[in-house]
């Protein structure tokens, strides 16, 4: 194990432990206004009118007509409204705050509010809509050659649902006014320079006029990326016009239903065979956006990049789009589009292989990427492609191979067997040209008399353990004591815009900016001064440059590579599946700390499991989403998968910090499609199954309808 990679008691383990961490909800509340959202009921409708109840001393009804700057929060499209429009797109869009200081007051004001509303025919199911947010599309081979000169043309679609994000804080933002006019917003973040950005526009203020700052954080998984840009601007609207602090905390039913979650996707694939190998694949995907595009443009990018998988296939052909529902919102989450389509390709690829009558696993591994080799957006794979390995070690922890044919044999009895595996990547970065052109991360050191040194970047703390695998690095550099290195929360008035914490990307790329960074100090270092070095990213000279606007280059700098087997044992009885087994072999590079990295695998690949398995979330004939509590939405715990396994592979990205690549969010995004595999060749009987989650519900559905 490499000299970094041993495991540190986490920075911010004693203070969450003892309970001293100061979330946004611990703020004493002395002069401090709670804020709640008036909702609409309905998912599309105009709104002609509130009446407001007479409002007593000190609480105040905030709605567009507040909003000083532009009531539009600044996303990727800003089509987002900080309050609702002439219309409301979705049930729960924000039509108006009410902000008191006392909390019942302010409930007994909402429920007296009566909003009238001309109400419209709201568009709810994917399949009817009929406008995309972003619409891209790229390939590259001949398509028509190949599918005319196929032996086999096979077609299929696959469907995944939604799934919240379930951190264990929930939404929750605060602004207070300063005394020097500037607008002070914090609260539960990823990208405090997103909200920065956002909260600057909505109130007409140039960048100095406001400073945002993450308070600690307890988890995001993406639902904390773009959603505090919206909530930030709202309380900031309404501490401006009460001139006085406002919070607002949602409760975890409000928070279940309003906030974005993954986007529901909806694929269509065809492939050609020849010869027994694919030799076209065309992918048709349809992500639902929601009400508004949020981060919907990334997400997609992401997920279209994925669809051919891990796999080498002369021709390709994407299409991919976000479409717009009158539903919640959707956002960004740990995987951010990948998980949905390499559930749809690895069952694809399962499917072809059963129908040519060959091992899945065998087809899959003679279709492989290697080193060298173009990805779909005719990039390269410039390192190597280590799945071969990989699928080895899940082999040698699991058995996989024989049990994959044995479970493969007519089973009977009430309790059946199956063994399914997954192979994906997680591009590492940013996507695109994102790196270079929009984010430019900008990294700081800060050393102090007394010989401290502070790491000044803006990326967040959600339990990944950024504060303490920074410090970590510029430590190793500097030759300190960990103890001498510290990372607080970021502030914007204090530290620069390093870029989101987002994409598996703060390690990579940050963290490499500040192992640079504390090189230049080590260099200049003077005992007894305070001193300050920067660094800037700087694309890798290797890189094929990408082009959006041709779908066309490098997407990524390098990839981070996984392999999933699961086994799971069906009730036939009840439909109910229990996991016997899950196996995963993971490549992130080097870990720079042991203990994270395993916690985080573990926690992503149960995350993904859940997400496979019985995260079922979805709305109702109206609009609305039907799971609110954790009595009807369910996710999984450690007594769900007693035994979970995970094994590290590590090759080295020579650009990262000590060989690190990204690895918050490659763990999740291969489990739907093992899992589903399993469950399939459990029931046997050529059953074919297409979509995740898969519930005990379906499981006795199938049962019933292929009368097994």
């Amino acid at each position: 194990m490499e000299t970094i990679s041993r495991s540190v008691v986490r920075k911010d383990h004693e203070p969450k432990v003892s309970g001293r961490s100061v979330y946004v909800g611990d703020y004493p509340g002395e002069g401090v206004l709670v804020g709640k959202m008036l909702r609409s009921r309905l998912a599309r409708a105009k709104v002609l009118g509130v009446r407001v109840p007479p409002l007593p001393e000190g609480y105040f009804y905030v709605d567009a007509s507040d909003v000083p700057g532009d009531n539009n929060v600044n996303i990727v499209l800003d089509d987002t409204p900080v309050y609702c429009r002439e219309t409301v797109e979705y049930i729960g869009e924000p039509i108006a705050m009410l902000a008191g200081p006392d909390e019942a007051v302010v409930d007994q004001l909402l429920a007296a509010c009566e909003v009238e509303y001309e109400e419209l025919e709201p568009v709810l199911d994917v399949r009817r809509a009929d406008f995309a947010f972003f619409n891209y599309e790229f390939g590259h081979g001949d398509m028509e050659q190949a599918f005319r000169e196929a032996d086999q043309v096979f077609e299929e679609e696959f469907m995944t649902g939604y799934q919240d994000q379930t951190y264990l804080e929930t939404q929750g933002m605060m602004a207070e006014p300063e005394a020097d006019g500037r607008m002070f917003v914090h609260g539960s973040m990823q990208c405090a320079y997103y909200v920065h950005g956002a909260v600057a526009r909505v109130l007409g203020c140039g960048p100095g006029g406001v400073h945002i700052l993450q308070d600690v954080t307890g988890g995001g998984f993406g639902g904390k990326e773009a959603f505090p840009s919206i909530l930030g601007c709202q309380v900031a609207v309404a501490a401006h016009k009460a001139k006085a602090p406002v919070r607002c905390i949602f409760d975890r039913r409000e928070d279940l239903e309003f906030t974005s979650k993954r986007h529901p996707s909806l694929c269509r694939y065809k492939m050609a065979v020849k010869d027994g190998r694919v030799t076209a694949i065309d992918c048709d995907v349809t992500f639902n956006a929601g009400a508004y595009s949020t981060l919907s443009a990334v997400v997609l990018q992401r997920g279209i990049i994925a669809a051919p998988g891990v796999y080498n296939i002369p021709n390709v052909h994407v299409r991919g789009r976000a479409v717009k529902t009158n539903t919640t919102p959707s956002g960004a989450y740990r995987g951010f589009g990948a998980p949905q389509t390499f559930f749809a390709v690895e069952m694809m690829m399962d499917h072809v292989a059963q129908s040519l009558g060959v091992d899945s696993l065998t087809f899959k591994e003679a279709h492989l990427a290697r080193q060298g080799d173009s990805t779909s957006t005719c990039g390269r794979y410039h390192f190597p492609v280590p799945l071969p390995a990989m699928v080895d070690e899940v082999d040698r922890a699991c058995d996989f191979r024989r049990k994959h044919q044995e479970y493969a044999k007519p089973q009977t009895g009430r309790y059946r067997r199956g063994i399914g595996l997954s192979m994906y990547f997680h591009g590492a970065g940013f996507t695109g040209s994102g790196e270079r052109d929009i984010i430019k991360a900008v990294a700081k050191l800060r050393k102090y008399p007394d010989g401290t040194v502070e790491v000044l970047a803006a990326n967040g703390e959600i339990g990944q353990g950024l504060r303490t695998t920074f410090p970590k690095i510029v430590a190793n550099e500097l030759n300190l004591p960990l103890e001498k290195v510290y990372y607080n929360h970021p502030d914007t008035a204090r530290v620069p815009d390093s870029g989101p914490t987002v994409a598996s990307r703060s390690l990579m790329v940050v963290g490499e900016l500040l192992r640079r960074a504390a090189i230049k100090l080590r260099a200049i270092w003077r005992d007894g001064e305070e001193q300050e070095v920067e660094e800037r990213f700087r694309e890798p000279d290797f890189m094929i440059p990408f082009y959006l606007d041709k779908f066309q280059g490098d997407a990524y700098p390098t990839y981070a590579w996984a392999v999933n087997a699961i086994e799971v044992e069906v009730d036939t009885f009840t439909g109910v599946s229990k996991v016997l087994g899950a196996y995963g072999s993971f490549d992130v590079g080097t870990p720079i700390d042991y203990n994270i990295v395993m916690g985080q695998m573990e926690g992503g690949f149960l995350q993904g499991i859940g997400y496979a398995s019985i995260e079922k979330m979805d709305y109702d004939a109206r609009g609305r989403i039907r799971n609110n509590s954790f009595s009807d939405y369910l996710i999984p715990t450690t007594m769900d998968v007693p035994n979970l396994q995970c094994m590290l592979h590590v090759e080295k990205y020579p650009d990262g910090p000590y060989g690190a690549k990204g690895a918050g969010e490659l763990p999740l995004v291969g489990a739907p499609g093992a899992y589903v595999e399993a469950v399939e060749q459990a029931l046997g009987g050529g059953v074919r199954l297409n979509h995740a989650p898969f519930t005990a519900e379906d499981t006795m559905n199938a049962l019933m309808k292929e009368g097994l």
